[in-house]
């Protein structure tokens, strides 16, 4: 995400903008995305692979905190440079990390915005479907650009396979999954709508194709939940 960006994403993210919203942020995405915590410790193990024990970690869209609250406990040895365009959220971020935000520098802004590294490894979680698609592989070139060769960088988020009535078919069961996950039905199916309306979400296909056109090697699948994929790459 760059400073050029941020208009054509007012719509999609300006939730994040309202400070009862952003209270509100951290149980979200435990009953919106299936296994969402699994996710997280399956995208640190991933970092570990290729990150030493005094790795420094790039986290874009790192607002909220969730994953940069997970890794810092599960990594003592790790510290992390997060980047969110968000005041609020960053605030957010700081609550989540209490004593653990000695190890993390935050950054109001999007990715030319974020250190130059070189850093260990990266992560873009529940983040990239708010940038534009015109802009998807120059935010993925601007993580990539700041990692050491052969650092992992994993990302996942909405991620839709199919023409609209397939997309619309995997959107309504994310909206059925929200929905007993206990989010109210009506509240579940404005956010489905908002998802269809709002967000730049890509086919599978074409998300692999943006990591390999931003530079990107060995990209692999090593998540899956309904409308949302993960990937796992690597900076060559």
């Amino acid at each position: 995400m760059t400073k050029k960006r941020c208009e054509p994403e007012r719509g999609a993210t300006a939730v994040f903008s309202d400070s009862d919203a952003v209270a509100r942020y951290a149980d979200g995405p435990r009953r919106q995305v299936p296994g969402f915590e699994a996710m997280q410790r399956m995208a640190e193990i991933l970092l570990a692979e290729t990150a030493p024990e005094n790795a420094r970690i790039f986290i874009l869209g790192a607002g909220g905190g969730l994953e940069l609250a997970a890794f810092a406990r599960s990594r003592p040895g790790w510290s992390f440079d997060g980047v969110d365009p968000s005041p609020e959220m960053l605030k957010l971020a700081r609550q989540m990390l209490g004593p653990d935000l000695a190890r993390v520098q935050l950054h109001e802004g999007y990715v030319e915005d974020g250190p130059a590294g070189p850093f260990d490894g990266a992560a873009c979680l529940l983040t990239m479907h708010f940038v534009p698609k015109a802009d998807r592989v120059d935010t993925l070139r601007g993580i990539r650009t700041r990692l050491k060769p052969g650092a992992a960088f994993v990302c996942a988020h909405h991620s839709i396979p199919g023409d609209a009535a397939e997309r619309n078919l995997w959107l309504t069961r994310y909206a059925a999954f929200a929905a007993s996950s206990g989010i109210p039905a009506d509240a579940a199916e404005r956010g489905r709508a908002a998802i269809r309306d709002r967000l730049a979400i890509l086919s599978p296909e074409d998300d692999e194709a943006a990591l390999v056109a931003a530079g990107f090697t060995g990209i692999r699948v090593f998540y899956t939940g309904f409308t949302f994929r993960g990937w796992v790459a690597y900076a060559p």
